[in-house]
């Protein structure tokens, strides 16, 4: 009964085994079918960790750095810095220590006008009548003496006129002591015969007079003529003398002149004899009881502090020279000096840092110890008096601005050292580090071909975020007077041209724009430092 059962169940099973295999079957098929438009590749989406495993290092650093919005806008920032300075100082028309001047009405100091109120003399023996004798003779008028006695010498005094003395000794004149002057209306002085006789004609009320075999006339007003009626001096108590030796005044000039200042006018107006009408401003100086007269005239003059304009678009600073091309040129010499010290840093602490972190032992502690000495070294009093010593020693622009460079580097790349040493003693006790040990690798190879490429990407964000500070540094020396200087251009330097308050409260062009240039650089390289730290680092964010 049982082998019977067991023979009725054996057909069936068969039969359900093969509709099984058959909807297995089908399945299959429709599961390979495709539809239209449609493939049977597998699909991945971006965030499916097959495709990221797929990136190399590289690619992954990359990525994570150009998610973060904020170091890519940093990127541009530098980016934009660099078109501003490198390609904007070439195509700028204007050179970085190019002058611009402009036609500019002046007040200017032409002459001088003193009312005499004290003797002078005239001189006619120069070895007898020095001034030893001129003290004297001034002494013996005060006093109202007629004659005085020096060293033995006897000296007289002849009055020929008010105020108007002669002096002789051994029966011959030497001087004359007057408050009233001969003066020249020619660019000739006058002589001294010429001078003694005008005044004895004075004395005499006379109205001619002889003098070196000519004949003169003398005016009511004191001036003086020959038989021509040729001008030749004038007698007065004025003294007009002019601030450049090469320019004479006429008679006529003198006279209109003394007359404003009679009638105590301000300013005054002449006409000369080419007919050209300039203008003049009379300043008395109480302390020096004398007429300042200034002239208006058109100078040649640079272009200082001039306003933005359509030539000079942030104006031009107290050199008149263009400030929006001092800017490009002061972006270029801020960025190299950067790059340049952070470089000679980087140098240096990667060789040391590398010896002392892979050898140890006595090398290591000698290295950190000089490292040590570095940091405690104040930095800034060196720079001073190093600057001050190449102030002393007139070193030029380009040189100053060279030793400038090797000085900061020199003094920076403790901190290098100390971030290499520090990576390499964790990276040398590693299991690829014990593997080119066994393999016999050379110990130059182990470390510049394994250890440092590990330490690079920190020391990157290192050197990004030092170049900020650097930056930093050289604007601090260069507004200190210790850093660039002229005719090179840096934008600390620039800034340094607001030591006074008047600029710096009227001409904001001078030092706003550079301000801000320094202060967007150095945010955008500590915002790329940051970027490229957590790009390195993704575990930092969390």
């Amino acid at each position: 009964m049982e082998k019977e059962n067991m023979t009725n169940l054996a057909p069936d099973m068969e039969n359900k085994a093969a509709e099984a295999e058959a909807t297995a079957v089908a399945a299959a098929a429709e599961a390979e079918a495709v539809k239209p438009g449609e493939t049977n590749e597998p699909e991945y989406s971006l965030s499916d960790d097959r495709r990221v495993k797929a990136l190399s290092p590289g690619m992954l650093v990359a990525k994570r750095f150009f998610r973060n919005r904020l170091a890519v806008t940093g990127m541009v920032v530098l980016v934009i810095m660099f078109i501003f300075s490198y390609i904007g100082g070439i195509i700028t028309p204007y050179e970085q220590d190019q002058k611009f001047y402009r036609i500019d009405k002046q007040d200017k100091d032409y002459a001088g006008v003193q009312h005499n109120e004290e003797y002078r003399y005239t001189i006619a023996d120069k070895d007898a009548f020095k001034s030893i004798i001129q003290s004297q003779t001034l002494k013996a008028i005060l006093e109202n003496k007629t004659e005085f006695t020096y060293k033995d010498q006897s000296y007289k005094l002849d009055k020929l006129a008010e105020d108007v003395y002669t002096v002789s000794t051994g029966g011959r004149i030497i001087g004359i002591a007057s408050k009233q002057l001969v003066n020249s209306s020619t660019k000739d002085p006058c002589s001294f015969e010429l001078t003694y006789n005008a005044f004895m004609a004075l004395a005499d009320n006379k109205k001619e007079f002889t003098a070196e075999g000519t004949k003169y006339n003398l005016g009511d007003d004191g001036v003086i003529t020959d038989a021509s009626g040729n001008e030749i001096a004038y007698i007065s108590s004025y003294i007009v003398k002019a601030i450049m030796s090469d320019v004479f005044f006429s008679r006529d000039f003198k006279t209109k002149l003394i007359d404003a200042i009679e009638a105590g006018s301000e300013s005054f107006s002449y006409t000369g004899e080419d007919g050209v009408t300039a203008d003049y401003i009379l300043k008395y100086d109480a302390s020096k009881k004398i007429w300042n007269v200034q002239q208006e005239t058109e100078t040649r003059v640079f272009d200082t502090y001039s306003g933005p304009s359509k030539e000079h678009w942030l104006g031009t600073d107290k050199n008149g020279m263009d400030m929006l091309t001092r800017l490009m040129y002061g972006g270029r010499i801020s960025l190299m000096i950067g790059f340049i010290v952070v470089f000679i840093e980087a140098l240096l602490g990667v060789i040391l840092g590398g010896i002392a972190g892979y050898f140890g032992g006595w090398i290591d502690g000698l290295i950190m110890r000089i490292v040590d000495i570095f940091y405690c070294i104040p930095s800034m009093p060196i720079i001073i008096i190093i600057g001050a010593a190449m102030d002393a020693a007139n070193v030029p622009s380009l040189t100053r601005m060279i030793y400038l460079m090797l000085i900061l580097g020199f003094l920076g790349w403790a901190g290098v050292a100390r971030l290499v040493r520090g990576q390499i003693l964790s990276l040398r006790e590693q299991e690829f580090m014990t593997a080119t040990e066994a393999c016999g690798i050379a110990v130059s190879r182990r470390i510049f071909r394994h250890l440092l490429p590990n330490v690079i990407p920190q020391l990157i964000v290192y050197m990004t975020m030092g170049l900020g500070s650097t930056i930093i540094m050289e604007a601090t020396l260069s507004f200190l007077g210790l850093g660039v200087r002229f005719p090179f251009a840096s934008w600390g330097n620039i800034i340094n041209d607001v030591n006074d308050t008047f600029v710096l409260t009227n001409y904001w062009f001078i030092w706003i724009p550079a301000g801000v240039l320094l202060l967007i650089t150095v945010l955008a390289f500590n915002i790329v430092g940051d970027g490229l730290r957590d790009a390195f680092d993704p575990k930092m964010k969390r």
